[in-house]
């Protein structure tokens, strides 16, 4: 029996809790066909979709724990015509890149070739640079297959980015490993971000207990939040707030889901 959300349906995975969380944007690119949408139900509802509308374009959220870390992940499942020729909307919106491909499908593979050069002159301009994720998709149809796991591997290696593959069809927890392996990457970058655990200075001469003038009072140095604590705060944003309350997941696109 399957089950069909129409346009302007909606589907609860988890509702988002009212205090801060970290919150990082993914968005998921490729060629049509590639099977970008069905990794992204995948993920969110641990469910395989067959039926879908391509010229859709969604974003979704959800509420995970990564390495016993809560995260809010808002996933963008993109919907390009022409490969990456208007790539402005996603370019300043992400903070982590999955670019799927099919394994049985060369086209694909060639198709995504554009979207990693196209990230890779975006993040020659821009730092900290942000992670991207190559995925060799529908693991499942290996006997038709026309991408080897070697020239993934090889491309993704050119490109300096991580390469998985999976099947959306078939396995939720290596669907999953790679959204939560996209939440790690930004975490590490942000790290790389704060080599150094900054010191501010307050000259407060009452907490230090000193009878100086205010002029001549050592400093007393308070430490800074560490970088995961940091970046709590740095990713809050008005539009984060004004979407707390919305419905984790809306599916817009017509989905059939198993």
């Amino acid at each position: 029996m399957s089950l069909m959300f129409g346009k302007g349906r909606s589907c609860n995975v988890v509702s988002v809790p009212e205090r801060g969380l970290a919150e990082i944007n993914v968005a998921v690119l490729g060629v049509a066909g590639s099977g970008k949408s069905a990794l992204t139900v995948k993920f969110l509802t641990r469910r395989f979709i067959t039926e879908y509308d391509p010229n859709l374009e969604d974003t979704y959220t959800s509420e995970e724990v990564v390495d016993h870390q809560p995260v809010l992940i808002k996933v963008m499942d993109t919907a390009d015509q022409a490969g990456p020729v208007n790539c402005e909307r996603y370019l300043a919106w992400a903070g982590a890149y999955l670019v799927v491909y099919s394994i049985d499908d060369r086209s694909s593979f060639q198709g995504c070739q554009s979207y990693l050069e196209t990230l890779s002159q975006n993040a020659r301009a821009n730092q900290p640079e942000t992670p991207v994720l190559l995925l060799g998709n529908k693991l499942d149809m290996e006997r038709h297959r026309q991408v080897s796991k070697c020239e993934g591997a090889a491309l993704a290696t050119r490109f300096g980015c991580l390469f998985f593959e999976v099947s959306a069809c078939l396995d939720f927890l290596s669907v999953q490993h790679v959204f939560h392996e996209a939440v790690r990457e930004v975490r590490r970058e942000a790290e790389r971000s704060f080599p150094v655990r900054p010191l501010f200075i307050s000259e407060d001469r009452h907490l230090l207990g000193l009878s100086a003038p205010p002029q001549v009072a050592p400093p007393c140095f308070k430490e800074m939040p560490t970088p995961a604590t940091a970046k709590l705060v740095t990713v809050k944003s008005s539009r984060a707030q004004s979407k707390r309350r919305a419905p984790t997941l809306t599916l817009l696109k017509g989905f059939k889901i198993f």
